[in-house]
């Protein structure tokens, strides 16, 4: 078989778009370290930079899903979004960027990709629900994992508290994408995952933007050299809305599950990216701890894992988050 035969096989069932989706979204983190790096920059500025960016491309997607499925958009459709906007690429979002302003790529993705153990526990709560045993072990052999890597990273370094300050700010952000995808089950069977994730996107961008015009000068966002501005197109267009396009177009022809398990891929591609752009090491201490976060992760119960992986169609993220 020739190499466009392959692609284009890959392209007709899924794979490749699935592939793509969960490379685009793994590259968020990397690119806001490389705007970290190439000037000092706020991150409430470079998120406003990838959401100024970001809102045409999310409005084309709004454009793209007009004949799609979705009822009548009411008022109280239109709150909705905005919630879910508010916890979404917001807030979720900014705690993200904050927190990589201290801890490596790699433990980042590690942190978000937890965010199914917290989904978990807020629909136990919600339905005053009993953990199975198996819950528990899973989630037990996940947050060993963290732990792991965790206690490696404070131990690589001089600067712990640091790695701590930022591992809290990255969990905030897990904490609120849970809480969004929590909310984003009825609103995706009424709207359209790619009719929603343009809404959002477009909500939560006005709010990011509102953000930043309230609490920094506008001179601070065009002063930035056009290395960050770089990083902040590649972000909003690779790491942003084209991964929910590609996710959306590989689930039309291979399903949920089989896209949300190539997804899992996610923060393998961020710890190999980060090596390899970052210069961040890879150790045996991050390969274990991945090894059984991924393990606990697939393991929370059936499908658990799959499904909350897929939410990614609905807001665009990391795993992104963020």
């Amino acid at each position: 078989m020739t190499p466009s035969a392959f692609f284009q096989r890959c392209a007709s069932n899924g794979s490749l778009f699935a592939i793509l989706a969960a490379a685009g979204f793994s590259m968020k983190a990397i690119f806001v370290k490389l705007a970290y790096a190439a000037a000092p920059v706020e991150a409430i500025t470079l998120l406003a930079m990838r959401m100024t960016l970001a809102l045409p491309l999310f409005l084309w997607l709004v454009w793209l899903s007009r004949s799609g499925t979705g009822g009548r958009f009411s008022l109280g459709d239109g709150g909705r979004v905005v919630v879910l906007a508010l916890f979404g690429y917001y807030l979720s979002s900014l705690f993200d960027f904050f927190g990589l302003q201290y801890i490596s790529a790699g433990l980042e993705r590690l942190i978000l990709f937890t965010y199914p153990t917290l989904v978990l526990v807020f629909q136990m709560i919600a339905f005053r629900e009993r953990p199975s045993r198996r819950t528990l072990l899973a989630m037990a052999v996940c947050y060993l994992g963290l732990g792991v890597a965790l206690i490696h990273d404070i131990g690589a370094t001089d600067m712990g508290s640091q790695v701590i300050i930022g591992s809290l700010w990255v969990f905030a952000g897990a904490v609120t994408y849970a809480l969004y995808y929590l909310g984003t089950g009825v609103m995706v069977k009424r709207l359209g995952s790619m009719r929603l994730a343009g809404l959002a996107g477009s909500a939560s961008s006005l709010m990011v933007l509102g953000h930043f015009a309230v609490t920094e000068p506008i001179g601070s966002m065009l002063a930035q050299p056009a290395q960050v501005w770089l990083c902040a197109a590649l972000m909003a267009m690779i790491s942003t809305v084209l991964p929910v396009y590609w996710m959306a177009l590989a689930i039309q022809r291979i399903g949920t599950t089989h896209t949300a398990a190539v997804g899992n891929l996610g923060p393998v591609l961020t710890i190999f990216a980060a090596w390899a752009l970052l210069g961040e090491a890879i150790s045996p201490y991050q390969m274990a701890g991945l090894a059984l976060v991924m393990f606990g992760i697939w393991q929370l119960k059936p499908g658990a894992a799959k499904k909350a992986v897929v939410a990614e169609v609905a807001g665009g993220k990391p795993s992104s988050v963020g």
